[in-house]
């Protein structure tokens, strides 16, 4: 079965999050890891995998909230991350996509949000968009604070960059962008990374994969992500399954 290792089921634009999860046996998803981005929203998906076995969060203030970063609140994630559920700082990072944001604000958020993964034992999952140097140098900056490793969500860099980020002890995870015409780099770099290193997601209810692109996407999409890189690298979608639940729980150890 599937791992969805990235979701927003907490978007208002679903309608009932828990018939998602309940469609998870059918679906083929075994665990599913619902992602924060804000304090409040990490909160909900907190809620949502205590009710949930098969479904576990992560806690963490996305760059575009930067400007709200708190010491005091994610002093209050590290004492929440003792819960078994959570299993990672996340999302975090950088993000210079948007206009009129601020390097040092989203700088000054990510290295704290590293420091509280480091010292609750936890990997980190890391947003980055069009700032691939400063990510670099802030991970490498910071790579006493990344004991536990982390994954590089919606990789979206080079191939070097990969390399780089894998180094540091990041896995590389691909969503339904790789199922666009346009993807061909993205392919290249599923090809060319080891396989041990890759993770699956859908980032929903973003980044729908093809044939469903432009429409709310779904966790049980990852299937579309999955069949894509079986089709890359030629070998089955139960194969795909397996390296990538193996490579879950290898970096998320407290999944279960």
């Amino acid at each position: 079965m599937l791992i969805d290792t990235h979701t927003h089921i907490t978007d208002k634009r679903y309608n009932d999050h828990k018939q998602i999860i309940a469609d998870m046996d059918k679906d083929n998803l075994s665990r599913m890891i619902v992602v924060g981005y804000d304090y409040k929203n990490s909160l909900q998906g907190l809620e949502i995998a205590k009710q949930n076995e098969k479904v576990y969060c992560s806690l963490g203030l996305h760059p575009s909230s930067a400007a709200i970063y708190n010491e005091k609140k994610s002093l209050e994630h590290l004492e929440l991350s003792k819960h078994p559920k959570v299993i990672a700082i996340g999302e975090i990072g950088l993000d210079y996509h948007y206009p009129d944001f601020d390097k040092n604000q989203q700088a000054k958020a990510c290295i704290g949000q590293l420091e509280i993964a480091h010292k609750a034992n936890l990997p980190v999952i890391i947003h980055m968009r069009d700032c691939d140097l400063d990510m670099k140098n802030l991970l490498k900056a910071n790579k006493h604070l990344l004991q536990k490793g982390g994954v590089m969500h919606c990789y979206s860099g080079s191939l070097e960059s990969a390399y780089e980020y894998i180094d540091l002890g990041f896995y590389i995870s691909f969503t339904g962008v790789i199922t666009y015409k346009n993807a061909k780099k993205s392919l290249d770099i599923v090809k060319n990374i080891p396989l041990d290193k890759i993770l699956i997601e859908t980032d929903c209810p973003y980044l729908s994969p093809e044939p469903f692109r432009g429409q709310l996407n779904y966790p049980k999409n990852v299937v579309y992500v999955a069949k894509q890189i079986a089709e890359v690298l030629d070998i089955s979608l139960d194969e795909v399954a397996r390296i990538t639940a193996d490579n879950a729980y290898r970096l998320f150890d407290k999944l279960k």
